[in-house]
């Protein structure tokens, strides 16, 4: 089974920059959709991005919450076999922990579908 471990969090100061890292125990994360989530303290879970798997016939697209579309980008290294999320000009709001989690595609409905694996979580603050 693919397991998921998240890295990278921390306390950053407002319109700083931090990269998470979302690492794969087993070599086929190449072969996943790779979401990402956030959960801030007495809020519900949100949707902040998804890659595509590295599938070349793939018709599936990488997509963005609104709220971060211009500061995140996601990408993926499949010989490291880790997803990355590079978040930039970061604001209070940004506040939460952070999971990954892999699914077949990403689809539309990336932010509400059902994913298959969940990461334990990094937390990342943002506060001066």
């Amino acid at each position: 089974q693919l397991q998921l471990v998240e890295s990278g969090g921390g306390l950053v100061q407002p319109g700083g920059s931090l990269r998470l890292s979302c690492t794969a125990l087993e070599p086929t994360l190449r072969y996943y959709a790779v979401g990402w989530f956030r959960q801030a303290p007495g809020k519900e879970r949100e949707g902040v991005s998804c890659i595509r798997n590295s599938d070349a016939t793939s018709v599936d697209n990488d997509a963005y919450a609104d709220s971060v579309k211009g500061r995140f980008t996601v990408s993926r290294d499949n010989a490291l076999n880790t997803v990355y999320l590079q978040m930039n000009r970061l604001k209070p709001q940004d506040t939460g922990v952070y999971y990954c989690a892999a699914a077949p595609y990403c689809g539309s409905s990336w932010a509400r579908r059902p994913y298959d694996r969940w990461g334990q979580g990094t937390q990342v603050t943002v506060s001066s």
